[in-house]
């Protein structure tokens, strides 16, 4: 039965697809790839900076990203909106999402540096490489291909974390789904497609990152 006293009916479950398929593609998946890629540029700058900055700096860096790590995601999106009022939710969402992941890619990359081996920082001293060229020619390349499996994953976590941003009014995947069933008086179909959406899309990106991991394995055995 199809009537609005069943559970389920499939005419409201085809009436609220595209709207949340468009919204997947335009904000939640956006907001995935530009926030996973602040979260990588900016993770990368925080391990280096730990690592080659003087004392003082490496130690108000730590002190920074371990704030940011542990006070909630909500927390940090909320306060953001309410300071920085005049700059859009979804711009601000993404940056803060960004910034609140790097914190943990950050880690990532300094466990990718400290496992590259001794030899070849000792190679980088016995031919005279600065500093610059050891980090970006030798250190740099290593740590990544070590750390990209792991990345992939938080990369993962950012995107089921991207229903967050409802709190500071972004209309992404579960709020859209969240609008059609207080409009409609019908929830189930709105949020269990939703819901089937994130476990595509997590199931696709978990079996890339897998197939990454192995192949990283194969060219490095």
């Amino acid at each position: 039965m199809n009537d609005d006293k069943s559970i389920w009916s499939w005419d409201h479950a085809l009436a609220v697809l595209p709207d949340l398929l468009w919204t997947f593609l335009t904000v939640t998946l956006v907001v995935t790839i530009i926030g996973s890629a602040i979260a990588a540029v900016l993770g990368l700058v925080i391990a280096l900076g730990r690592r080659t900055a003087p004392g003082p700096v490496a130690g108000v860096l730590t002190l920074v990203m371990n704030f940011v790590r542990m006070t909630p995601l909500v927390v940090q999106l909320l306060f953001a909106y309410y300071v920085f009022t005049t700059v859009p939710p979804i711009v601000l969402g993404t940056v803060i999402i960004g910034i609140h992941y790097a914190t943990y890619m950050a880690e990532v990359y300094r466990a990718g540096i400290d496992a590259v081996p001794p030899g070849q920082w000792e190679a980088t001293t016995a031919l005279s490489m600065s500093p610059a060229r050891t980090w970006t020619a030798v250190i740099i390349p290593q740590a990544l291909r070590a750390t990209l499996p792991a990345l992939a994953n938080y990369v993962i976590s950012m995107f089921k974390d991207t229903p967050f941003l409802m709190v500071i009014t972004v209309t992404e995947l579960v709020r859209e789904a969240q609008l059609y069933g207080g409009t409609n008086f019908r929830y189930v179909e709105a949020i269990t497609l939703a819901g089937l959406i994130f476990l595509a899309a997590s199931l696709l990106s978990s079996v890339l990152a897998r197939r990454l991991e192995k192949k990283l394995e194969y060219t490095t055995a």
